[in-house]
């Protein structure tokens, strides 16, 4: 068994590369199948966000499938020309990889929070396709629980900022005063709603766009107005910025639409979606700036921020070593639950004079029996688990095979 990934991220993809291989959850619905569907795939998962896209697989030591190139022929691409874009990471690495992807460290923005629920929402919804298996099941949950360990314990100084932070902060270091500017949010997904209200808080006037068949429920940031999606182009030139941050596979702002309205004063726009929201030669009309998700970065320098980062770097490694037990000795847990069972059968057979003997109900006899039961039960598996934890591989194998000798228990 092997663990195997491919990805394409912000470090070696600008935005229209990333854009082919972004996956909308419809066309995850898709491929996630195909995937899983070919020789020696036992389960796989897949990442899609604004800054990358992960394709992760457990599969057979020996399988021959290129998965880059699979990846490309499903998206109808040239395998050759966008090859060279992609990252393969196999076995270590490629946990190394999860773990710190899961807590920010690989992000543009250290340290950002969304990128754990994105993890975690990837696991969700693969297991809704039926296409994971054990492995990724247990690598996933456990680079979430590590994840959440490092947010816990470490303060990343740029932690819990998102790219509409940065987008501001870049913006008013150029000089550009949000406080009491006019702004629309077209979108009001996890992206949309953090938008409107990083943009409210920070003292400006937001209207947020709602499709009109669910204008009754959905719920926007408070002290923001609303308007119907199909009027956003009525709102536009009035605007002093725009933001537009949905999981649209189309443009939600077109130029031949831009050039219906008139432009009186100078506007800014933040296109936030992977695939583009809107058209980019829009980017080319007078007293328009058109900024994308690839303009806002940040470094870094501080010797506090290294320090922080070495911390939690330790933490990832703890847990990965749990992690790497785990995955070494799966294929011996079936048979030590079996270990587990014959000996607590062993444990209630020996009792039985002494239950019968006890000067109790029967019902309350069959009640102390199941606690016993439980009891000796997890007290096996306890010791079972920390011998695995503290002797050699090779050791703990043969003792696994002693006890099963033991108790007869059938390879």
């Amino acid at each position: 068994m092997s663990i195997r990934m491919i990805g394409i991220d912000h470090s070696r993809a600008n935005i229209d590369v990333r854009c082919i291989f972004s996956f909308t959850k419809k066309q995850m619905a898709e491929v996630l199948p195909k995937i899983k569907e070919q020789q020696g795939v036992h389960g796989c998962v897949m990442i899609s966000t604004c800054n990358r896209m992960e394709l992760w697989v457990s599969c057979e030591d020996d399988i021959s499938i290129d998965l880059c190139e699979l990846l490309c022929r499903l998206r109808e691409v040239s395998f050759e020309h966008y090859g060279p874009y992609f990252t393969e990471r196999e076995e270590k690495e490629a946990v190394k990889h999860l773990f710190a992807l899961s807590c920010g460290l690989k992000s543009r923005i250290l340290g950002e929070d969304q990128i754990i629920t994105q993890v975690k929402e990837s696991l969700a919804f693969a297991r809704e396709q039926y296409t994971t298996d054990n492995v990724l099941e247990v690598l996933f949950r456990m680079a979430v629980t590590a994840a959440k360990k490092v947010k816990t314990n470490v303060t990343l100084a740029i932690a819990n900022q998102s790219v509409i932070h940065q987008a501001i902060q870049v913006l008013e270091q150029k000089g550009y005063n949000i406080a009491g500017k006019k702004c629309m949010v077209i979108g009001n997904g996890a992206m949309g709603k953090l938008a409107a209200s990083t943009l409210q808080n920070a003292g400006a006037d937001v209207t947020v766009t709602v499709r009109q068949y669910r204008s009754g429920i959905v719920d926007i940031p408070r002290e923001c107005s609303r308007i119907d999606y199909g009027k956003r182009m009525e709102l536009f030139p009035k605007c002093d910025l725009v933001v537009s941050a949905t999981a649209s596979p189309n443009y939600t702002l077109k130029k031949e639409c831009v050039d219906q309205v008139k432009i009186q004063h100078e506007m800014i726009l933040l296109d936030l979606a992977v695939p583009r929201d809107i058209e980019p030669s829009i980017g080319e009309i007078e007293k328009i700036q058109l900024f994308d998700i690839d303009d806002f970065h940040i470094e870094v320098q501080s010797e506090s921020l290294r320090r922080n980062i070495e911390k939690a770097q330790e933490i990832l490694d703890e847990q990965m070593e749990e992690f790497e037990q785990w995955y070494e000795c799966r294929d011996v847990i079936p048979k030590i639950q079996e270990i587990k069972e014959n000996a607590v059968q062993d444990f209630n057979w020996r009792l039985q004079k002494v239950m019968r003997e006890l000067p109790m109900e029967s019902e309350k006899k069959m009640e102390l029996k199941e606690e016993m039961s439980s009891a000796a039960g997890k007290v096996i598996a306890k010791m079972l688990f920390t011998l695995r934890d503290n002797v050699p591989q090779e050791n703990f194998r043969e003792c696994v095979e002693a006890l099963s000798q033991l108790y007869q228990t059938e390879n």
